[in-house]
């Protein structure tokens, strides 16, 4: 395969940032738009036109948010052994484009369908943009975290407006209309993609180019073929969430035993004890999401039914800010939070990366904190102040802020050229066991609630804010006890 760019031109670009990511940018920017705005719907939908439980629907996001970013994991090896990073990312924009397709035919009958098409696609598509973000930099290229955070802002610019449009379009005027707008951008980001890849010379390529072409295609079509013919096991899987538990933890025990497989074939002990310090990133960043992805299930319930529409003086509905506050925030202050890091370094102040990631959950459990004052703010049926609401996920940002940009970065100054895949996929799948118990700790929320009244939710809600408060501080102070170990096994790695 010819290039007119060779992988030596892109990683020795001159300024702060490659061109390149700025393609990567958009191609983002219009996927997240895709999943941020389907993610935000969920819940509501589930429950305003499914007429789930609160209970059942907050099971049922954990469920289907597992399944996404599970299949995230599984298509990152696929990427990395058999299709390379660009037909797996056109392949998985094709397949989310005919998930939401089918459900913006007919939402009530198709949604699960559809959910099932938006899995397998998603999988395809999520690990490989920000993998090829990696590639663009030398592994020794101190510039690579502004890239990072850079991408990172093109992510919550895609999340504020399909968070905010999806829901909107679905409350307001039609939920075949929310579903089609998720169609209509995921094609922007296809054609975005097929229009700049010329720029990005060997990234992203096949791994199987040494191989004949025909037993190339063949592979590659039998990867197609699997996938299409798992969607209705998924189906399956998605509407019992007692099979996604079954298929989570098998998925899980493979993924370690695979990750150690990996770990030993390296041989090298200093490249061992990065990887294995990788692996512990993941692990609290799976703990970080069991509590922050209450956005898209319980808070976005709390915010259906607790919220009052005033916010400063505006009247704006509780669920657009619900779904948009946190990307919207993530926008305005990560480039503040960036010159923070950089007026600290010059001053020898910067906490390393451990320290931020045990600063994020103290943010964390401060913002849950919030959310639970939100009960002394309400009135005498039970409808709670929007503005506080609102603050608590301002400090929920500040926290995200702290490890979300980085995290991805340092996965891949941690990990070998030819295991980014893997683990990025690992990192999603951090992110899926995450979501799987946001849904569950969701659902213990919802099912506290033994009352029938708004005031019963506003105290039983909040109560289970006030628990994930207290599991948050204590992740945040056990992960700053031990960083001095895991900076070891880091070395020089900062």
């Amino acid at each position: 395969m010819e290039h007119t760019i060779s992988l030596e031109q892109i990683q020795n670009f001159k300024g702060k940032y490659p061109k390149q990511l700025w393609h990567l940018f958009f191609v983002e920017m219009w996927e997240r738009f895709c999943f941020y705005g389907m993610r935000g719907v969920l819940t509501f939908f589930m429950v305003d036109q499914l007429f789930l439980k609160d209970e059942q629907a907050n099971l049922q996001y954990g469920a289907i948010q597992a399944f996404v970013y599970a299949f995230t994991f599984i298509g990152g090896i696929f990427a990395d052994k058999v299709l390379g990073f660009r037909k797996s990312l056109f392949f998985g924009g094709i397949v989310m484009i005919l998930g939401n397709l089918l459900i913006a035919f007919s939402p009530q009958e198709m949604f699960y369908y559809g959910i099932a098409f938006s899995i397998i696609g998603t999988g395809f598509f999520k690990p490989n943009v920000s993998s090829m973000v990696g590639e663009l930099y030398h592994e020794s290229d101190g510039r690579r975290d502004a890239g990072y955070g850079m991408f990172y802002a093109g992510i919550n610019v895609g999340g504020l407006l399909g968070g905010a449009l999806c829901i909107y379009l679905g409350k307001y005027y039609s939920w075949q209309l929310c579903f089609l707008s998720a169609a209509v951008v995921m094609f922007l980001g296809l054609i975005t993609f097929l229009y700049t890849k010329k720029h990005l010379g060997p990234i992203g390529d096949s791994p199987l180019l040494n191989l004949d072409t025909k037993k190339r295609t063949i592979r590659e079509i039998a990867v197609y073929v699997i996938s299409l013919l798992s969607i209705p096991f998924i189906f399956i899987m998605v509407k019992n969430t007692d099979y996604t538990d079954y298929f989570m933890y098998t998925i899980g025990i493979i993924a370690v035993l695979y990750f150690t497989y990996e770990l030993i074939k390296l041989g090298d002990t200093g490249l061992q004890k990065k990887l294995f310090a990788a692996f512990l990133f993941v692990f609290f960043y799976l703990l970080f999401n069991a509590i922050y992805e209450q956005s898209g299930g319980s808070l976005s319930l709390f915010a259906k039914d607790n919220l009052s529409n005033q916010l400063l003086s505006f009247t704006i509905d509780p669920n657009i800010v619900n779904n948009s506050s946190n990307t919207f925030f993530v926008v305005v202050f990560s480039p503040l939070v960036g010159l923070l890091w950089l007026w600290l370094a010059k001053r020898k102040l910067e906490p390393n990366t451990l320290i931020k990631f045990g600063i994020g959950f103290l943010f964390l459990g401060a913002s849950f904190y919030v959310f639970y004052l939100t009960k002394f703010f309400a009135n005498s049926e039970g409808i709670a102040s929007l503005n506080v609401f609102t603050f608590a996920y301002l400090v929920t940002t500040l926290g995200e802020l702290c490890l979300g940009p980085i995290g991805m970065s340092i996965i891949t100054k941690l990990s070998p050229k030819r295991l980014f895949g893997m683990m990025m996929g690992l990192w999603f799948l951090a992110s899926a066991f995450g979501q799987l118990f946001a849904g569950k700790l969701g659902a213990e929320i919802s099912r506290s609630n033994t009352g029938d009244s708004l005031l019963s939710k506003l105290q039983s809600y909040t109560e289970g804010y006030y628990q994930l408060a207290i599991y948050s501080l204590v992740a945040g102070v056990i992960l700053i006890a031990i960083s001095p170990i895991i900076k070891k096994l880091m070395q020089e790695v900062k």
